[in-house]
């Protein structure tokens, strides 16, 4: 049997250790999301062209792609005096075809390529930059011109073209998180949700700590959210401020879609159980007896008085009768 000052010891203990796991959880919830979403999302090509098919609507890659293809084309073409009015053509059959489903279709081709590109940066150290290749898209854009018979269109040349979509001197310190994680895949995700288990156990008590494990959620979730916002500062930073800069905004936007989602779901979980508990903590309390109209144990009567012996006169004295109550009192 342990003695009182045992079980006091054992509580402490407990209380201290389910503390400790639970500030381990708030740091575990982010690299558990960005573990998760770099091997199913970033690791996976399929769900990588998933998650870039829809900027194929967005006016900023339209943007985009039309500069960077009208000056690569242009930078090999000298149509004199006309220079001017074939850069305002071609630029405009550009924007004209991205609203096609052949650019839509073109798109996804360059998406999977840059998928290759940007899984050979992030894990292979090689080089700072990820590109999306238009060359595919170009070649359908010179291809409709020949179609509509537009002047010199024949003498397009189908270049590589390139959107940057990540340039950075320090993504070296990047591309280690990025290695480490898709080492990791979901394992860190799936050690988040089990030690949520281990804290409700050691705890002391477990209404606390159920409440404890939601801020903790709560926490991690918006520690996520700013770290997805700083690490699109520090990738964007080195981009010029032109069309690959917008473009490359919404690439980012796009990619981490899914980790906002995340964030802004585990912290309203979070926070939803840490309440929750908190309520039933509420409810289950008992009501304590109080007030004017609290029940009161009554106080027994008062013992009759003993006889009364004047000790001077050799007598013994009689009780005095009880003086009628006041009237007025009784209402």
């Amino acid at each position: 049997m342990r003695t009182g000052r045992e079980r006091r010891e054992l509580r402490s203990v407990r209380a201290c250790l389910a503390t400790v796991l639970t500030v381990l959880l708030t740091v575990l919830v982010p690299v558990g999301a960005v573990a998760a979403w770099a091997d199913l999302e970033i690791g996976n090509s399929d769900r990588f062209v998933s998650a870039m098919a829809p900027l194929a609507s967005d006016p900023a890659v339209h943007e985009a792609v039309a500069d960077r293809i009208t000056d690569g084309v242009m930078a090999q073409l000298d149509m004199g005096p006309l220079q001017d009015g074939v850069r305002s053509l071609l630029h405009e059959a550009v924007l004209s075809f991205a609203t096609t489903e052949a650019f839509a279709n073109a798109w996804r081709t360059a998406a999977r390529a840059a998928h290759h590109a940007a899984v050979h940066v992030l894990t292979s150290g090689g080089g700072n930059v990820v590109t999306i290749d238009l060359a595919q898209i170009t070649e359908r854009v010179k291809g409709q011109l020949v179609h509509d018979h537009v002047p010199y269109a024949d003498r397009i040349p189908v270049r590589h073209t390139q959107i940057t979509a990540v340039e950075a001197e320090g993504l070296g310190v990047w591309r280690d998180v990025a290695q480490a994680l898709r080492a990791a895949g979901v394992w860190p995700a799936l050690a988040t949700v089990a030690l949520s288990g281990v804290i409700v156990l050691v705890a002391v008590r477990r209404r606390r700590a159920l409440i404890g494990v939601g801020l903790g959620y709560a926490g991690g979730a918006m520690v996520l959210a700013v770290v997805v916002a700083v690490a699109r500062g520090t990738l964007l930073q080195d981009l010029p401020d032109n069309g690959d800069r917008d473009a490359a905004r919404a690439i980012y936007d796009a990619l981490t879609a899914s980790l906002r989602t995340t964030a802004w779901s585990v912290l309203a979980g979070g926070l939803l159980l840490a309440l929750t508990a908190w309520l039933v903590g509420r409810l289950r309390r008992p009501r304590r007896p109080g007030g004017a109209q609290a029940r009161r144990t009554p106080e027994p009567p008062d013992a009759p008085s003993a006889p009364d012996t004047d000790g001077a006169a050799g007598t013994t004295g009689t009780t005095r009768p009880a003086q009628p109550a006041d009237p007025t009192r009784l209402y």
